[in-house]
């Protein structure tokens, strides 16, 4: 028992780590052509009641309360869920409420109720009453689970054809498990239910108007607000966007292609410095190189390190520039045979013990199936196998393989098509050559919404603002959140994090 719940345990963190994030993950399915609307047919017009502040539990800096939304918003007297949010006061006489919203979904990682304390020494304090929720579903806001499964496929970066029909009985097991555990509540985990909510907040809170920042997922989830709410929207910063047009499916597997384009870009670069990191002349010698080792690892694996360990570790730090030459560091004593001395390499072998748990989150699997999801198992068959060969770094064959959706009957209510018109013209962040949510959707989002766009060029960096120290983009968005103005150019380029300084040969 206790080598199967670690082999699930694996599993799930490998899975996690290539899907999550999107979040940061990705993107939805949309109803083309539908309007925007303020509110579902019966909703309750009046304030709900004021939250009711207390200390935090977790930080005495924050302020904590309970506000309570409609399961399904479409029947206001239903059901109901109590999300938990929290305050970090303004230091000075507050221009409004600024609600921050992170990745995933069910991505909290530090945001939810401590998002506030990300701002705390920013001047942002100076403007803003900073909010933190837990979104629905997460956190301590009537959490969603699903029940732990146990796979029956040995995971793999890159999992033969074999495996594809028990790859496809997993998702099923998995999602019967997600069914179990997820309850009702599972039906209205999705990013409308999400936005409503964040309207429910702020009329709790007594304001005219929301002022939100979206991090990765949170963009998305803020750009959906806009469309329902137009009116009630003041100032909005989407940074690390996902694509407004491309379903959760597409959005997954983008992040292989940009996980790949950024170890082309890292081989591009060892090639240049085949003197001194000796991979190869070219990005083309550089890559032959990868692909040897990657090989002589599914074999015989060094020192812990099998092939699905550095095909993660490859797409990990190719993504991030200043790590580059740990990468070639990495790749050079595995081509030599000897043990790997990153310490990437050793995060990148550790996949974690068992803990016996019987449940764990259900948000990701819940909210992403409200896109559509093909559910014939020949499509993801011949798409891992294109994967397979294209993409394995980075784990980018699992963004191809079956999810749960394929089996869900209940979906979620679709996202509308995002739309421009009403709202005020808020900024666009978004990296270069960000691996969980694609440049496109950057580019994509702030041309549908007429948004000025600030990318950090050359850099692998998902959500930037206030969290990576470039002054060039932490400026621009400063000076719009205090002041309204926004950049005078409708494209404004940042530099990232330099590469390493190892000069060409």
């Amino acid at each position: 028992m206790r080598t199967a719940t670690r082999t699930a345990t694996r599993t799930r963190a490998w899975l996690a780590a290539a899907l999550t994030g999107l979040l940061g993950l990705g993107a939805t399915g949309f109803t083309p052509g539908s309007a925007p609307a303020s509110a579902p047919a019966g909703a309750a017009t009046h304030r709900p009641p004021q939250p009711a502040w207390e200390r935090c539990d977790f930080d005495a800096r924050l302020e904590c309360a309970t506000v309570r939304v409609p399961l399904d918003h479409a029947r206001p007297r239903g059901r109901t869920l109590d999300l938990a949010v929290s305050r970090l006061a303004a230091e000075g006489r507050p221009r409004g409420v600024l609600l921050a919203v992170n990745g995933g979904p069910g991505g909290n990682e530090g945001m939810g109720r401590r998002a506030p304390l990300r701002f705390a020494d920013s001047p942002l304090r100076s403007a803003y009453d900073l909010i933190g929720v837990d979104l629905r579903g997460t956190g301590a806001s009537s959490p969603v689970h699903c029940e732990v499964t146990t796979p029956t496929v040995p995971f793999d970066s890159r999992t033969p054809d074999s495996s594809f029909a028990g790859l496809w009985a997993d998702a099923r097991a998995s999602e019967q498990g997600c069914a179990r555990a997820g309850g009702v509540e599972r039906r209205h985990i999705g990013t409308v239910s999400v936005a409503r909510d964040l309207d429910r907040v702020r009329a709790a809170l007594g304001e005219r108007k929301l002022n939100l920042i979206g991090y990765a997922y949170g963009s998305y989830v803020a750009a959906v607000y806009g469309t329902l709410f137009p009116h009630r929207l003041d100032r909005s910063v989407l940074d690390s966007v996902r694509h407004p047009d491309w379903t959760w499916r597409q959005q997954f597997m983008a992040q292989a292609v940009a996980i790949r384009e950024n170890v082309g870009d890292w081989a591009r670069w060892a090639g240049r410095r085949d003197g001194t990191l000796g991979l190869g002349g070219s990005q083309r010698r550089v890559m032959a190189t990868v692909e040897r080792t990657a090989a002589a690892l599914a074999e015989r694996p060094v020192n812990g390190m099998n092939r699905t360990a550095f095909d993660a570790t490859v797409g990990s730090l190719a993504n991030d520039r200043t790590r580059w030459a740990d990468l070639a560091a990495l790749v050079a004593s595995l081509e030599a045979g000897d043990a790997p001395s990153s310490r990437a390499a050793a995060a990148a072998a550790e996949t974690g013990a068992g803990t016996g748990a019987e449940l764990r989150p259900g948000v990701l699997e819940a909210a992403t199936c409200e896109s559509s999801w093909p559910r014939e198992p020949g499509v993801y068959e011949r798409d891992m196998r294109r994967f397979r060969e294209r993409y394995p770094y980075g784990l980018g064959m699992t963004r191809a393989q079956p999810w749960v959706c394929a089996f869900r009957a209940d979906s979620p209510q679709p996202p509308p098509r995002i739309r421009g018109a009403g709202r005020p013209a808020g900024l666009v962040v978004q990296a270069e050559n960000d691996p969980q949510t694609h440049r496109a959707g950057g580019a994509a989002m702030a041309a549908r919404l007429g948004h000025p766009l600030i990318t950090v060029a050359d850099d692998g960096s998902n959500e930037i603002y206030g969290r990576r120290g470039y002054r060039c983009v932490d400026d621009r968005v400063d000076r719009y959140l205090l002041t309204g103005r926004l950049p005078d150019r409708r494209h404004t380029v940042c530099a990232g994090a330099p590469r390493p300084a190892i000069a060409e040969d």
